[in-house]
């Protein structure tokens, strides 16, 4: 039979006096899968904007738990294994942008004497709010009223914005009324924004409470209920909040196992993209046209005459390719000294380009020793810095050594 609000409010005046020593038992350790990964890599993305939860606070809660998946000591209470379920589930949630609540309903000093109390008012979800909020669930007490917790959440959510999920935690045993009418009036409100799930946290000889609670979840169209039992596991639970807050995404490839350019260069690490067919690339997919020169010279050595015929053949091949050709120097002699030194040695080498291309799409600049690539303290350093190198479609192309 159900109780009645009055009988309630009479037997908790009775008996309320103790709610407050309520048992807390400890749990073992709970180790949440990592969803992050799923929504980096695109396989997932976020579908709930807001998270309120419906806590069943109510006196059947204090009974004790004899479900499995949840080990602690003392033995724990169902209200208790809300109140676990709620952590568990904070603690699989993954890096999302969200608002959460979680309000009660019971009857009590429990809450402040009142049929529903919002334990945790609407705020920017964390790990570390929303645990606050499962901490204020501090007892139960009173009876059932379902109906006040769905209508103080369906007031709660007036000032959201996004799609919600709604989640209900109860025996779904003895209620004092089934919530059905004040859920179909918050989906009346909320519309295809509103998805509800529940989780029935009872004992076998409550189960006639899966129905009841699934009646509800089922009411929203898009939500499913299902029992503490199944989602006690790491894996379980990470199923439940992916259905709960995510929803399948455009995968993004993995950029090790990509190519784009086809230079044997994996896109993760080639600073070089879009080079043209056929040239010869750095570790770093950059196309390698460097040429050292002696000190103090311009003159182009003719061990880099073949390096040179390559790339005017490639060049020849893309006529429309922009290049700069690029002169460098170490850092010995004046400033200005180098500087024209620099100018000569781009000079050279885009002369020789262009008697080899004939495009007439190639340009020179020396930039003096204000861009080495190695140390100008050491003999070798100062030589790898006696340079020439291209610039192609305004992308500077990275010299065989770049430090």
């Amino acid at each position: 039979m159900q109780k009645t609000l009055k009988a309630v409010a009479i037997l908790a005046a009775l008996l309320l006096s103790g709610c407050a020593s309520q048992p807390t038992s400890t749990f073992d350790a709970f180790q949440a899968q990592d969803l992050n990964g799923l929504l980096t890599s695109g396989q997932y993305v976020q579908k709930a904007d807001n998270f309120f939860v419906i806590n069943d606070s109510s006196s059947s809660m204090t009974d004790d738990y004899t479900g499995v998946g949840y080990p602690a000591q003392p033995d724990p209470t169902k209200f208790s294994i809300e109140k676990e379920i709620l952590n568990r589930i904070n603690h699989t949630i993954p890096d999302l942008k969200l608002t959460s609540s979680i309000r009660s309903f019971g009857f009590g000093d429990c809450l402040s004497w009142g049929f529903t109390q919002l334990n945790q008012a609407p705020i920017s979800y964390s790990k570390s709010t929303f645990g606050s909020g499962v901490d204020a669930l501090t007892c139960a007490s009173g009876g059932s009223p379902i109906a006040s917790g769905i209508d103080g959440t369906s007031n709660d959510l007036a000032t959201t914005s996004g799609n919600i999920a709604v989640l209900i935690l109860s025996d779904g045993h003895d209620l004092d009324s089934d919530g059905v009418k004040e859920l179909q009036a918050m989906k009346q409100k909320y519309g295809d924004r509103l998805c509800v799930y529940s989780v029935w946290v009872g004992n076998e000889e409550e189960t006639n409470g899966i129905a009841v609670l699934n009646q509800l979840a089922n009411i929203s169209g898009c939500g499913f209920g299902t029992t503490a039992d199944n989602i006690s596991g790491p894996g379980h639970m990470a199923d439940f909040v992916k259905s709960i807050f995510l929803k399948a995404g455009t995968p993004v490839a993995d950029c090790s196992t990509l190519d784009s350019d086809s230079d044997g260069v994996n896109d993760c690490i080639d600073k070089c993209p879009n080079t043209i067919p056929g040239a010869k690339v750095s570790v770093l997919g950059c196309w390698i046209v460097d040429i050292k020169f002696d000190n103090d010279k311009a003159t182009i050595k003719p061990e880099y005459f073949q390096n040179l015929d390559d790339a005017a053949n490639r060049i020849k091949e893309y006529p429309d390719l922009l290049i700069e050709v690029q002169g460098h120097t170490s850092k010995t002699g004046s400033f200005q000294h180098n500087m024209d030194l620099s100018e000569r040695r781009a000079e050279a080498v885009k002369n020789y380009l262009i008697n080899g291309s004939h495009s007439a799409n190639i340009t020179s600049r020396g930039y003096g020793w204000t861009r080495p690539i190695d140390s100008n303290d050491t003999e070798s350093g100062r030589a790898n810095n006696r340079r020439v190198q291209l610039e192609v479609n305004g992308q500077g192309q990275q010299p065989l050594n770049p430090q």
